[in-house]
Formats: C-alpha cells, structure tokens, sequence
C-alpha cells in the first residue's frame, strides 16, 4: 500500500494539480489538508472517477481534512476528541479495509501565530488532545498512522535556515516539546528511517524566492505505531511537485507498506 499526505491548500487551486499528481504516483490513500471547501462542495467525482472512496471534513474558506482510499473505509470519524462542538475542520480518521486493517489518521494542526497569544495557546491546547488521542492509538495496538501538516519543525536539521524561525510558532521550544511528547509513546517518524541530516524539506514559502533559494522546512510527518512501522517498505518526498504549475506551498510525503 502506498500511503500519502499532502496538504493542498485549497482544493479550487490545484483543482488539475491534484489529479496530475494522483495519476502519476498512484498512491493507495492519501490524506489531504487545507482543502478548504464545505463537504458537499467537495468535487468527489474527479476521485471517485480514479477509484477513490472520498471522506471529508470540510469548513468553508478554510482549513478541511480528507481522505481519499482505493480501498473501503470503514469507522470513519471526524474532529479530535475533546475538540468543542464549534471546533475548527482538522481531524479525520478511518480504517482502510485492506489486507490487513490499519486506522489512518489525517491531520491540519493549528500554526499557532502570532506567539504568543491566543493563537499559540490554542495550539499547544490542540496538541494535547492529540496526545490523548494518540496515546489510545497506541495502546490499542494495531497499526495506525497520523499523517499531515504538523505545522512543527521537529529539529533544526528540519530548517534550512533555522534561524528564521526561533521566534515562529512553529519552531518555539514548547510546539517541539509537545510535538517530542507524542513521538516518545512509541511512534516513528517515517522519512527520518531512512533520510537523515538536513536538506529534506516539505514546505516552501510563496515569498522572499524560498522555493529557487531552497529555503524550506520538514513540517509534513507521517508517525507510524509500532505495528504499522513494522510494515513500512519505503518513503519519500516528491519535492519535483513544488516547481510545477500553480502548485501548493507544500509537497507530498509518502510510505509504502508491506500491506
């Protein structure tokens, strides 16, 4: 199974960049962020049309969660747990029915800026109910993933020019210590199995040249349990996708798995 995360940052934008990317790396599932579109605006058709079953999580204007699958899924969940009711469109969750069953998790973790402030503290207040949520993952002992935009720099390796952004949500000492919270209950980062030391970037700014200057960050992770990392075969960054036409400020992130 060859499993993707990809946050597209509007589904209107890259309304034929999406579809050129599914077509070429035949991804099993993927799950998307940003897509920034209500549920019943969401053009399911043109996935549907590649053999996509389609959940969404969608908000209008802003954020969206989704999760495209070859295969049917079943258990399908949306919102972190403990998120209010009003909440904001970032968490879905489902089981991929394949040969063997795994809980795929996609997520659109908040920014966090201006920090501090209100932005900031709801972050960290998020992060910990991902902790809660994947401390049940892991003690439920199957394979699962949690797969997305993680909106955190885990290590200055993960910066091409890290001190840009000591002062950034992103990279502020508490975003890592919550995030290094998570990861310690057992899970593995896919992409740091097998790529190590800098220059293995997911996410380049629009602004200031970043994409020609190579300027990027790691913010995309794909965190595998113990079970589920077992299984990993391969992984990788389509970083190609970043200089093509009208592309996303972000790149896809993919494993494979012996599944």
């Amino acid at each position: 199974m060859k499993f993707a995360t990809f946050n597209i940052n509007g589904i209107k934008a890259r309304i034929e960049a999406l579809p050129r990317w599914l077509d070429a790396a035949q991804p099993d599932v993927v799950v998307l962020q940003e897509i920034k579109s209500q549920d019943h605006l969401f053009p399911k058709e043109i996935f549907e049309d590649r053999g996509y079953h389609v959940e969404t999580h969608g908000q209008k204007s802003f954020n969206g969660v989704a999760i495209l699958s070859k295969w049917p899924l079943e258990d399908v969940t949306r919102g972190l747990p403990g998120d209010p009711e009003d909440e904001q469109a970032r968490w879905i969750e489902a089981t991929v029915c394949g040969t063997q069953a795994i809980r795929i998790c996609g997520l659109y973790l908040p920014n966090g800026n201006p920090a501090p402030g209100p932005k900031y503290d709801y972050k960290l207040a998020w992060m910990a109910r991902l902790y809660d949520r994947a401390k049940d993952l892991m003690e439920a002992e199957m394979p699962a993933v949690m797969a997305g935009d993680y909106n955190i720099i885990p290590q200055a390796e993960d910066a091409a020019s890290p001190s840009d952004w000591t002062h950034d949500a992103l990279f502020m000492q508490p975003s890592r210590d919550a995030y290094r919270k998570i990861v310690n209950l057992g899970f593995t980062d896919a992409i740091r199995t097998t790529h190590f030391g800098g220059g293995h970037y997911s996410f380049w700014d629009y602004q200031a040249g970043a994409w020609n200057r190579n300027l990027g960050i790691r913010i995309d992770h794909i965190l595998m349990t113990p079970s589920c990392a077992d299984l990993m075969t391969n992984c990788g960054i389509d970083k190609n996708v970043r200089g093509e036409e009208k592309p996303s400020d972000h790149v896809p992130v993919w494993a494979e798995f012996d599944i």
